[in-house]
């Protein structure tokens, strides 16, 4: 800003015309407009003296770089963020309806809100919005569980501990036989996720025309660009044209369902099998930028930028802390914990806590306690019944599972153990699309239905719909490990072309043999 124009801005926050302006300072009217105009300038010590009067610096008057000038300029309004440049995982505010239903499933008395939350929710984005936010969330936060709730879903692990069925036992493995299972598991869970990753996204109402289009359906193979051709693909929402199909890669894409496979191998060779919530969420910082983390684990990484440790960086204005984002965390820690599922649940439960809570968390122990078990047995049943031991019985994941394993138990065909799943979580709702719940109960129809054939099973958990890339990656990892790598076809295996591409920093493309080799190093007692 010019001398000339920061003259004309005080004098006419003043209220002063130029020849009051002019007396105050003992100059004519015609140079005060000279001096606004820019014609001439105030000598030095002219500026002095109205520096002085209007107490501002000379920084201020002369180039008009002060806050107190920006101040008296009636520019009064506090600093703030442009909220329109801030993503709704990271605005607490732009997420009270999931707020809502998460708070009303987790039991707390909050439902004469419910009018409130939706109000809230339509405000534009902004700092009342922001405010308002900030209230509900100290609404929920000191709610309390409705007196007719029947669950009871601990967060720590102690509690979790004490309610659940497990009995501490540990399965011998076959030490010859681990290396080809531990491939498998990891090769597994690359092909299964990459089969979902062209579809992720989409709902059935599109997904299955497509498929039949296609000839793929029921599934049995990947998508391919090809299949695409002669193919109207306006008549579909989902944009199947603009994704990525395993005829035109030349191994796995980058995606978090992986990158948390190898980050977790990161966290082991660093801080050991005695790692620590704390060290988690170190490594997240180190390896990887706030865009590779969504919803649940962007809410945590932010919070751990704001000094929020574990467990309070899973509670501050996460209101995705039941959704799938831990679930697929897991892998690892049952790779390396052969035949022990207790202690792969433990180690789980010390990841999963950095961002989630209640079934959140059990949704990632029980991912890690069935690959555990999966390196003993390759019956599904078992491999689901010992998984499902170290969670809470009390919980609803565990109920929901055990609706999904009653159905098969009592030969209720597949389709109608599809259709239960849909009818309880909306997959047009993200709540629903996204939740542990829902997408666990999807694995274990998967596990089940395919009964353990890899094929069957992992194109079940792609077809189902819901979270694709997660649940086809879950459930090859489990059978994976179950049945070997030459237990995968080379259908599946060959695009991929034993490469893994991450995001992780200092690691980028790694070789899924050499992820397996590393470990068999991390496994105690190999």
């Amino acid at each position: 800003m010019e001398l000339g124009q920061s003259i004309y801005k005080i004098r006419s926050k003043a209220k002063l015309t130029q020849g009051q302006f002019a007396e105050i300072f003992g100059v004519s009217q015609q140079s005060v407009q000279k001096w606004e105009s820019g014609v001439s300038v105030p000598d030095i010590d002219k500026i002095i003296k109205i520096a002085k009067y209007f107490d501002v610096s000379l920084d201020s008057l002369v180039m008009g770089n002060d806050n107190r000038l920006v101040e008296e300029m009636n520019n009064t309004e506090v600093l703030k963020p442009q909220f329109k440049n801030i993503h709704d995982w990271e605005f607490y505010s732009s997420n009270l309806e999931t707020e809502y239903k998460q708070s009303i499933e987790e039991g707390l008395d909050i439902e004469a809100y419910k009018e409130v939350f939706a109000s809230v929710s339509m405000l534009p984005k902004g700092e009342i919005k922001k405010r308002f936010g900030d209230i509900l969330f100290d609404i929920v936060s000191t709610a309390k569980i409705r007196e007719d709730y029947s669950y009871v879903e601990p967060s720590d692990l102690n509690q979790i501990q004490m309610m659940r069925r497990g009995a501490d036992e540990k399965y011998p493995y076959d030490k010859e036989r681990l290396k080809d299972k531990i491939h498998g598991a990891w090769l597994g869970r690359i092909c299964g996720c990459m089969l979902g990753k062209s579809v992720e996204g989409v709902r059935t109402n599109d997904l299955i025309p497509f498929l039949k289009e296609t000839n793929n359906y029921p599934m049995h193979r990947y998508i391919y660009r090809s299949d695409l051709k002669n193919i109207d693909l306006s008549k579909y929402k989902f944009n199947f044209g603009s994704e990525i199909y395993a005829d035109e890669i030349d191994g796995m894409l980058v995606d978090d369902d992986t990158n948390y496979v190898v980050l977790a191998q990161q966290i082991i060779d660093i801080y050991g099998r005695d790692f620590t919530p704390y060290d988690v969420s170190k490594a997240w910082l180190y390896f990887q930028g706030k865009d590779a983390y969504c919803t649940a684990e962007r809410v945590a990484f932010c919070n751990f930028i704001k000094g929020y440790e574990p467990p309070q960086s899973a509670m501050y204005k996460n209101p995705y802390r039941e959704w799938i984002g831990a679930q697929i965390r897991g892998d690892y820690f049952g790779y390396i914990n052969p035949g022990d599922p207790k202690l792969a649940a433990q180690m789980a439960w010390r990841d999963a806590s950095i961002s989630h809570t209640k079934n959140g968390i059990y949704g990632e122990m029980f991912a890690a306690a069935m690959i555990a078990v999966a390196a003993v047995t390759n019956n599904v049943e078992d491999i689901i019944t010992l998984g499902l031991a170290e969670i809470p019985q009390t919980s609803r994941l565990y109920e929901s599972i055990m609706s999904v394993f009653d159905m098969y138990k009592k030969g209720a065909p597949k389709d109608d153990c599809v259709r239960m799943i849909h009818e309880k979580y909306d997959e047009h709702s993200s709540h629903g699309w996204c939740h542990t719940i829902s997408n666990a109960m999807i694995v274990a129809a998967a596990l089940l239905y395919g009964e353990g054939d890899y094929t069957r099973s992992v194109c079940m958990a792609v077809e189902t719909g819901f979270d694709t890339d997660c649940n086809g990656a879950t459930v090859g990892s489990i059978l994976g490990m179950a049945n070997g790598r030459e237990a995968i076809s080379d259908m599946w295996s060959t695009p991929i072309n034993n490469k893994l591409h991450t995001s992780i920093f200092g690691v980028g493309t790694v070789s899924i043999t050499d992820c397996a080799e590393k470990t068999l190093s991390h496994i105690e007692g190999l």
